[in-house]
This record gives structure tokens, sequence and C-alpha cells, in this order.
């Protein structure tokens, strides 16, 4: 796709957005009058929206495309799901505990044209289940972050997360962008590769894999012929694995692959050729 075929297509979008924004500036005949506040008090948090450049920073860092579903907990008036809907084709849900909002946000979704793509519901991010979600999106306090963390580690490894303003604790963010004065975080749930592996593929005979892992942070030993040796540059970004060793023969060998429920699969890379290997757990 050319830059001149895209521009259009941001113009026509941001058309779009601004004209659904007028749009509710006035209700319509026989509608609610209700219109959100900045700053208004809500169950948990205070409704303050996010910024559109800031939105659409944190859907691309999200690589966002319309393969995705995107869950934004605490919707608001549903602006980032229908940004991930109708820039980028993404199927999304929002969840907004406040009914008003809640439905604000589905005319605003109508008037978008986007009824097929997006849908709010009123509930309670707490107990919704957003667990076929391939991306989350959230603006919520720290403490409320932590509270979801566990829900969001427990996600299939590779769903991504991304976090307007705040952080969650020790879980560094893969990635920060930021848009005027806000900040967004980026995480990307990493699989679960702590313990022992034995792979085959490479010459030599099984290597014997010990990993050590805090949350995406990995580090480790593999012992091959009965001789240990530091994993070099292991790395984790969700189900992709990298790593290097030491082959017998002294070269480095750099293992790229994946982790899935069945184990992990990949390919060792040396100067000279490149072996297929998979692995499986002790």
């Amino acid at each position: 796709m050319t830059f001149t075929s895209i521009v259009p297509k941001i113009i026509l979008w941001t058309l779009v957005c601004i004209g659904a924004s007028v749009a509710h500036a006035q209700p319509r005949a026989g509608e609610s009058t209700y219109v959100p506040e900045r700053g208004q008090p809500g169950k948990d948090v205070m409704w303050i929206p996010t910024p559109q450049g800031l939105i659409e920073k944190m859907l691309d860092v999200a690589k966002v495309t319309s393969d995705d579903l995107l869950y934004d907990l605490g919707a608001g008036d549903g602006i980032i799901a229908i940004t991930a809907a109708g820039r980028h084709g993404a199927r999304a849900v929002g969840i907004e505990y406040n009914p008003q909002l809640a439905e604000f946000a589905r005319r605003k979704v109508s008037d978008a044209g986007l009824g097929n793509k997006v849908r709010i519901i009123t509930g309670d991010i707490f107990e919704q289940d957003f667990s076929a979600a391939t991306v989350v999106t959230l603006y919520l306090y720290p403490h409320l972050n932590m509270k979801l963390r566990p829900t969001l580690l427990a996600m299939k490894p590779g769903t991504r997360v991304v976090s307007h303003a705040f952080t969650m604790g020790d879980w560094e963010p893969d990635e920060t962008v930021s848009h005027q004065s806000a900040q967004a975080f980026f995480w990307v749930v990493p699989a679960q590769v702590e313990g022992q592996w034995t792979m085959n593929g490479l010459d030599g005979g099984p290597v014997r894999l010990n990993f050590r892992q805090s949350l995406q942070q990995i580090g480790g030993l593999a012992t091959l012929n009965g001789a240990t040796q530091p994993l070099v540059g292991a790395r984790l970004r969700g189900e992709e694995l990298t790593f290097k060793l030491t082959t017998l023969d002294g070269q480095l060998a750099t293992f790229t692959g994946r982790v899935s429920a069945r184990g992990i699969s990949g390919t060792f890379s040396t100067p000279n050729a490149n072996f297929p290997a998979e692995a499986r757990r002790n």
C-alpha cells in the first residue's frame, strides 16, 4: 500500500471521528440528553478520556489488525473500541460499568456505522470474561492494574496488553509509547518456560535446558554431552523464544522458536548449517 493510498483513508477516518463527536454535542430528537463529563466519578475510577493521538499509538504498538479481537476494559465513551474497528478493522468489545456511559458509547458506535464490528457491554471488568481477547486495552488506577494482573498473565501467551498512564508493578513493559504529555505501556503475555526441558536436534545429542523465569525475563543453563554452560541472550516475547549456546565443536548456535502447549519447536542456526529442534518438559 502506498503513502498516497493511505492518506485519504486516514483523512476519512479522522472525519468520521470528528463527525461522531459533533453528532453527540447535540442530542437527537427523543434521545437522552446524557453526555459524560470529564472527571465524573465511576465505580472505581473517574472518567478521563484517552487522547485520540495516544489511542492510535496504543493500537499501533499492539499491531492491531483485522484478525484481532480487542477488549477495552472500562470503555468509557467507546472511542478505543471504535478506533480499533474503524482504523484497523478489528472486532472490538468495550466493557463499561456505568449504564449511561455504556449507552452513550453504543450511540457513538452506531453513528460511526460500526455496529457489526463493535459491541459495548454494560458490566464489571472483574466479572466479565475477556479471555478470548488477543488485545486488551485499559486506563485504570495502579491498584486495579495489579488486581487484573493475574488474570492478564493467565491469558494465552502472545496476548497484547496496553495500559494508558499506569504500569503493572514489577512486570516491566516491553515498550512505551507517548503522545504529547500522555504515556502508555505495552506488554506481551509471556509463555511459561521455567523448569527443565530436553531438546533434540543439535549435533552431539540431546540438550538439557534449565530455564529460570520471572515474568518475561528468562535465563538458564544448557547441558550438552555432560558439559554445562549458561544460555546467552535468552529472550522471551510472548511465545517467541531465543537463546544461544556453544556447540561441541565450538560454534555459537542461535535457537529461535516458539513455545506452545505441546512444547518448544524451532531452529538452531550456526555459521555452517541450520538444524530443526524440538523440546519437551522433563
